[in-house]
């Protein structure tokens, strides 16, 4: 009898550790320390999601500005031409000259000048800068007839002054086939200007800018 109660006893003691030892094991693995365990990780895959969701926007972003401002770049830079600022003074480059030979009621040359596309500005100086060749005696000399100052030049409006490029009589003169003018004497980019037939430049003369033609016939005073 003792014996079976002795079996039967290391029985249930072995049974109450085997529950203790799975309750202890059960505690290790509690849903909370999942839980904490999940916890733990999870922010670093957010974080990392996080940092690739905001790299990409970062990048989608610089891409869309940097578009945007080429584009910007792009449309400033091609404006036709158009000079900000109006109300300024008429640089040679500014303007486009034409030369044509009038032979009534006296022999000369005809300067028209027009502003370029876009670009309103003023003919403030009213004796235009002319010359043929690089030497003094080819420099034209203002007779001052005509003028109006200043001169608005934009759109259609033109200017017109008189060259008379031989003032001599005889036959001497040096000839050209090409004539510079600028708006000011110390203008740094003066225009070359083809003449229609080749000219015989001796004492040249010019005459004052004007918005008229009939002023702009250049006389010997």
């Amino acid at each position: 009898m003792r014996s079976r109660l002795a079996a039967r006893s290391t029985r249930l003691i072995l049974a109450a550790a085997a529950v203790t030892a799975l309750a202890a094991t059960t505690t290790a693995c509690d849903p909370e320390d999942n839980a904490d365990a999940i916890g733990s990780t999870a922010p670093s895959a957010v974080s990392s999601a996080d940092k690739e969701g905001s790299g990409g926007s970062s990048g989608d972003s610089s891409s869309a500005q940097g578009t945007d401002s080429g584009g910007s770049a792009s449309k400033s830079g091609s404006a036709n031409g158009e000079k900000s600022g109006y109300g300024q003074s008429c640089g040679t480059n500014d303007l486009d000259f034409t030369v044509t030979w009038e032979a009534q009621p006296l022999s000369h040359y005809l300067v028209t000048a027009k502003a370029k596309s876009g670009i309103t500005c003023y003919l403030d100086v009213n004796t235009p800068s002319v010359s043929f060749g690089s030497n003094a005696d080819g420099v034209a000399s203002p007779v001052g007839q005509g003028g109006e100052d200043p001169i608005k030049l934009s759109g259609s409006a033109v200017a017109y002054a008189g060259i008379n490029p031989k003032t001599t009589e005889g036959e001497g003169g040096t000839e050209f086939d090409r004539v510079i003018i600028a708006t000011t004497e110390n203008d740094p980019d003066p225009a070359e200007v083809e003449l229609p037939d080749m000219a015989t430049v001796d004492k040249p003369i010019v005459t004052n800018w004007s918005t008229k033609r009939g002023e702009t016939i250049p006389r010997v005073i």
